[in-house]
This record gives structure tokens, C-alpha cells and sequence, in this order.
């Protein structure tokens, strides 16, 4: 009895069951896989949340009818651009963000021009009519100079982020506006219209276009040689020039491709030279190197026109 005891123990104990093989190695893999999808999934779903939660929250403040508001909604915005550059980080921020601006309600460039960067209209004189009636009188107060600085900044990130937005701000007529900008605002403005008006015409022909039929190139030539301007204005207006030579270099169908010659005839022909030959050069520096090369160049083609 005994042994027969131990001979069934010893057959149940030899026939447990098999080890792993490969078949639970491929269940493993495929349960590991499908946690990756998730994870990345609920990934995506939070960047897509904070990204419309950014530009909703912006945009809705940056339609208000109060400056103070509009201006809460700007940097709002500008603040969710600058992260979402930084943050080449995040492709999918990057990419969601280029993305929205194909969905009206999202779109950054008309509520930038429609409640800040174009001319508004002066608001109604309120008469003994609107204060008696059943409708009040709608009263919406106009852009201050830090309101409009932001826009411009927000413009220029649009642009710099999504090639599109540039093609966007072409049907509001962004270039005849900043130009407008450039004759009639302060300094802030100004510098930040330089900047927003470079990251408007990187890619687009029809910005170029406006830019030559504005007669922009004069509007610049003109605040330069002003002695009597800010020199750090002055300095921004060189700087405009070396970026948007070097961007044109080469591209014969460009409608700025004649732009050196109106430089020389505005400038003379050492400024002109001067600022052709130093846009050729700083494409292998990086971007901090290039930023200081170019304050640089910018300082003397300022310099060549005092001498001149």
C-alpha cells in the first residue's frame, strides 16, 4: 500500500504542467503592447485637453469687450505658444496645435484682427434714446499700446508654429495693417511689427506681394536713417533687413527679388552692400550664435549710414 502510495505521488508529481513557452512569451508581448497603446492613447487625450483648454480659455478673453480682458487673453495665448515651441517637446502639442487652427472656433489669426490689430470703429455717442431704451448701448474699449504689442507677438508665433496662419492673416490684410502699425505706434509696437512682419513673409508670396505694394521697404529705409529715432528701433530695423535678404537669397520668382536694388537706391550702395554680403553667412551657428551675429551686423549697417 505503501508503495503504491508512493508510485501514484510520484506519477501526480511528474505530471504538473508545462513550462512556458512560446506562446505565453507572445501573450506577454501582445499584453505589454496593448498597455503601451493605452498609456499613449490617455497620453494624447491630456495633451489635446490642455491644448483646446489653452486656446479656449485665450481666445474667449481675447474677444472681450474690455482691453484689460483681451490683454489676460494674449498672454494667455502667447504663453501657450512659447511652451508649445520650447517644447518641440512635444510633437503632439506641436502637432494638435497646427491642427486646431483648421477648426474655426480654435483659429487664433481672426480674433487677433478682428478685436485688436484693425482699426476699430469709434464707439456711438450715447443719447438720452439709448439710455432710456430697451437696449443698452454696446461699448467696447479701444486697444492700449501693450494690447496691441501682444497681438503682434501672438501673430508672430502663429506663423513661426503653422505656415498656414500666414496664409490666414493674407485675407485680413495682415501686411497693410502692420505697416499702418509701423507709421503710427510706439516703440514696443513697432519692434514687435518687425518681428511679426518677417515670420509673415518666411514662406508666403502673397504677404511679399503686399509687402512691395505697401511700399514697406521705403517705411523701414525711413525710420533707419532717422538720427533722431530710438537707436534700438533702428538696430531692430537692421536686423529686419538682414533676415529678410537672407531669406530671399536665391529665390529669383520671389516679389521682393528686386529688394537689393531698392536698398541701394534708399540706403546707397556701401549700407546695401554691407547688408547683402553679411546675410550670407550663419547658417552652420546655432540659434543663440546667430542672434548675436546678427546684432552685431545690424550695429554696423546702422554705422555705415551715420558715416555715410
Amino acid at each position: 500500500m505503501i508503495r503504491k502510495a508512493e508510485a501514484d505521488g510520484g506519477e501526480a508529481s511528474g505530471s504538473g504542467p508545462p513550462p512556458a513557452g512560446a506562446d505565453g512569451e507572445e501573450s506577454a508581448a501582445a499584453a505589454a503592447a496593448a498597455v503601451g497603446d493605452l498609456v499613449a492613447a490617455l497620453s494624447r487625450r491630456r495633451v489635446y485637453r490642455e491644448v483646446t483648454l489653452a486656446l479656449r480659455s485665450g481666445l474667449r478673453d481675447a474677444q472681450a469687450d474690455f482691453s484689460f480682458l483681451r490683454t489676460r487673453g494674449l498672454r494667455r495665448l502667447l504663453k501657450f505658444l512659447r511652451s508649445s515651441a520650447a517644447a518641440a517637446a512635444s510633437d503632439e502639442s506641436l502637432r494638435l496645435f497646427r491642427h486646431s487652427q483648421s477648426l474655426p472656433d480654435l483659429q487664433v489669426i481672426p480674433v487677433l484682427f478682428q478685436n485688436t490689430l484693425h482699426p476699430r470703429k469709434e464707439n456711438p455717442d450715447v443719447t438720452l434714446n439709448h439710455i432710456f431704451g430697451v437696449e443698452p448701448v454696446k461699448i467696447t474699449s479701444p486697444p492700449t499700446d501693450s494690447e496691441v504689442a501682444l497681438a503682434l507677438r501672438v501673430l508672430e508665433g502663429c506663423c513661426l508654429l503653422h505656415s498656414g496662419s500666414a496664409a490666414l492673416a493674407y485675407k485680413y490684410k495682415a501686411v497693410k495693417v502692420l505697416v499702418n502699425i509701423l507709421s503710427n505706434r510706439g516703440i514696443p509696437e513697432q519692434e514687435a511689427c518687425l518681428d511679426a512682419l518677417i515670420a509673415l513673409m518666411l514662406e508666403s508670396s502673397s504677404n511679399q506681394m503686399d509687402f512691395a505694394e505697401c511700399h514697406g521697404v521705403e517705411k523701414i529705409a525711413e525710420l533707419i536713417k532717422d538720427e533722431q529715432a530710438d537707436e534700438i528701433l533702428r538696430l531692430k530695423c537692421g536686423e529686419f533687413l538682414l533676415l529678410l535678404i537672407g531669406n530671399l537669397n536665391g529665390k529669383e520668382n520671389s516679389p521682393l527679388a528686386n529688394i537689393q536694388e531698392d536698398i541701394r537706391r534708399l540706403l546707397g550702395e556701401k549700407c546695401a552692400s554691407l547688408i547683402w554680403a553679411a546675410s550670407q553667412f550663419g547658417s552652420t551657428l546655432d540659434a543663440e550664435q546667430r542672434q548675436t551675429a546678427l546684432r552685431i551686423q545690424a550695429r554696423r549697417v546702422v554705422e555705415s549710414l551715420e558715416l555715410s
